[in-house]
């Protein structure tokens, strides 16, 4: 769809649209860069103060992956307001402001339209030192990986779409969604990282993926070093996974050599398509210690090393155990 697009040539463009990354970035001058990002989608869970919440954290996570800070945000909303009325609108919005001021910055304005089915998100801008970009194109052989949530909220809030759980059963998913990816981008602050990518759609196997191609290099993956939700494997195991969780296997595995003693349902939780999904951090080999311990000095939900940057297998991934 996007191959008859015009090509960016604009030198300021430091990233564009060409390796999947994050968010745009824009040089001002040697010193600063504008780092600008948009995300939006249907209502996730009933409640829509929470709604609102986790579709900020998802919004604002794009800035603190490509290392910037940042700086405000604009609302974009689609709502049926003649069904679903204004206290509902209300409260999504405050669940976004609410969750802007925990980032540090306020929701500036926005803009919206009539819609037969809700939509939330935001424009979020930041700020970056251009030298301190963390793109696509930045993983280097040798590098650890350190993700900084657990894996599973597709699978559990597919559970809870389908009658086999309900939301104060997934509270801890739930929570997850709505944690700010504010630890990692403090903890790249104080540690230092080679980049970082958010995992949402497409998995923990399809970004890494897109940052092995941009890259020229290939990842290898613990299986077993993976942190992930409680209860996630046994709604696996019972067939409870969301369709696009199904849609990135079957077109990432042809991209990622899964060890004979890796099974589908553990490939499955490696493609699992996640909503506001954490930091994949890669940092020197050196530095990961430092890392892990920041990230839970910055109290966030996971500081696990679950594999490391190779320079054999370029594009590709392999998962081990």
């Amino acid at each position: 769809m996007l191959r008859g697009l015009p090509k960016v040539t604009d030198k300021n463009v430091l990233v564009g649209h060409e390796w999947s990354d994050d968010a745009a970035v824009y040089r001002i001058n040697d010193k600063q860069a504008v780092v600008q990002t948009l995300d939006f989608f249907t209502p996730i869970v009933d409640d829509p103060y929470l709604f609102g919440q986790i579709a900020a954290a998802n919004s604002i996570s794009d800035i603190y992956a490509m290392g910037a800070r940042p700086l405000f945000a604009l609302n974009i909303v689609g709502f049926p307001l003649a069904t679903l009325g204004h206290d509902t609108l209300n409260q999504i919005l405050r669940g976004g402001a609410d969750k802007a001021a925990e980032a540090g910055i306020f929701v500036v304005g926005g803009h919206s339209i009539d819609d037969a089915e809700p939509k939330y998100g935001m424009v979020v801008t930041g700020l970056v030192d251009p030298a301190h970009v963390k793109a696509n194109n930045g993983a280097r052989a040798g590098a650890k990986i350190v993700l900084t949530k657990p894996l599973g909220v597709g699978v559990q809030t597919t559970a809870v779409k389908r009658g086999k759980r309900t939301e104060a059963q997934i509270d801890a998913a739930i929570q997850c969604m709505a944690g700010l990816n504010r630890p990692g981008g403090e903890a790249m602050d104080e540690v230092g990282a080679d980049t970082a990518t958010d995992i949402t759609g497409f998995g923990l196997v399809g970004h890494l993926q897109q940052m092995a191609k941009a890259s020229g290099v290939g990842m290898r993956l613990n299986v077993d070093a993976l942190p992930l939700l409680p209860g996630t494997m046994e709604l696996i195991a019972e067939g409870c996974y969301p369709g696009g969780t199904k849609k990135n296997h079957t077109f990432f595995k042809q991209q990622v050599d899964f060890a004979p003693n890796v099974t589908e349902a553990e490939q499955l939780l490696c493609c699992d398509a996640q909503t506001s999904g954490g930091l994949a951090i890669l940092v020197p080999a050196a530095k990961a210690d430092a890392m892990v311990a920041s990230l839970k000095k910055h109290k966030a939900l996971a500081a696990a090393v679950i594999g490391e940057v190779v320079a054999d297998h370029p594009g590709r991934l392999a998962i081990t155990r």
